[in-house]
């Protein structure tokens, strides 16, 4: 298979991937407690729509609808014999997204984690993690998918699974972290860890980075983290659309297309690579992003102070490898959505 991801990566120092998932869906109509990728076969013009906002937009890359669609989790809507197939459609209908582009857009296929814990702290074992990643990964790879995209990971243990599965596929992968405990993933990976754990991996990915997360500042300090390691691979950030805050009986988030404007320019001065949005970031921010990236000139690499001043304070004082002092945030809202 062409490896497009890396065939754009020589031609470009900077590439924009798209937004929110479910976000977009749940404007679309899309009930809390529902499976988006189900959607895939019984709304995919609602999923060629959302692939299409981010290509219009102009994201180079846009992940397909299928984060939650490995048998563990699609356990929860007794779908868990769907997943080749629930899989090979959301690729499918990203593939003719991107061939009508009239440019060059990845289709990268989303995977997120199992939603189980892994041995020795939870009952999933190594084995049964590789076996649930490649039977996603070979759906996503039938139906077209450019490259596998691993994302929203906190268990090292579970970043490598992804990773030996994804070699049984015979596929390239991107892989993020989410980086929202006080610096740190929920499971005590800092940004140093991770670089150091992708760098040893048997099938290290094209490019990592972080995902998710708190807020857009944070996200960029992990960035930085990611940067001061020196390791010569692309650095991914894609972060949220502010904080989410609850109003009127759903979750919003704060940031406006300007504050990921400034985001995104600082992320690539922060030393990223493949920029875009995660919680809460809709076509108007990517936009946004977008223009910015293609107006303002590259700068130097933002210190903590000046990162703080364009999009708010810090979640914590550090970044969870106590290097660093910075800015607390001001009382805002705190998980993602």
């Amino acid at each position: 298979m062409t490896n497009a991801l890396s065939k754009l990566l020589e031609t470009r120092d900077w590439l924009m991937a798209d937004g929110a998932t479910g976000t977009n869906l749940f404007n679309m109509g899309l009930t809390s407690g529902d499976a988006p990728e189900i959607w895939n076969d019984t709304h995919p013009e609602n999923i060629k729509k959302l692939y299409s906002l981010a290509v219009e937009s102009g994201s180079d890359i846009f992940l397909t609808n299928s984060f939650g669609g490995n048998a563990s989790r699609l356990k929860l809507h007794d779908a868990q014999g769907r997943v080749r197939e629930l899989n090979r459609l959301a690729a499918e209908i990203g593939r003719d997204v991107a061939d009508a582009a009239g440019r060059p857009v990845v289709v990268a296929g989303s995977v997120g984690p199992t939603g189980d814990i892994m041995e020795p702290v939870g009952t999933l074992s190594h084995a049964g993690a590789v076996e649930m990643f490649h039977e996603q990964a070979e759906g996503l790879k039938e139906g077209g998918a450019d490259v596998l995209w691993l994302e929203t990971i906190s268990a090292p243990e579970e970043y490598k699974a992804a990773a030996e599965a994804f070699a049984l596929a015979d596929m390239p992968w991107v892989g993020t972290m989410s980086f929202d405990t006080a610096g740190r993933t929920m499971m005590g990976v800092t940004s140093a860890d991770m670089a150091q754990m992708v760098e040893a991996l048997p099938n290290p990915p094209l490019g990592f980075g972080a995902n998710c997360g708190v807020g857009a500042a944070d996200l960029l300090r992990t960035v930085l983290g990611f940067s001061a390691q020196g390791i010569e691979r692309p650095i991914v950030a894609k972060g949220n659309a502010g904080i989410p805050k609850y109003h009127d009986g759903h979750i919003h988030y704060d940031g406006t297309p300007e504050l990921m404007a400034e985001y995104a320019v600082m992320a690539r001065d922060c030393g990223a690579t493949i920029i875009g949005g995660c919680c809460g970031t809709m076509a108007e921010h990517l936009k946004a992003m977008r223009h910015a990236l293609e107006t303002r000139p590259r700068g130097e690499r933002p210190t903590l102070e000046q990162i703080t001043e364009k999009l708010g304070g810090f979640s914590s004082t550090s970044d969870g490898t106590g290097e660093a002092e910075a800015p607390k945030r001001e009382r805002r809202g705190r998980r993602r959505a």
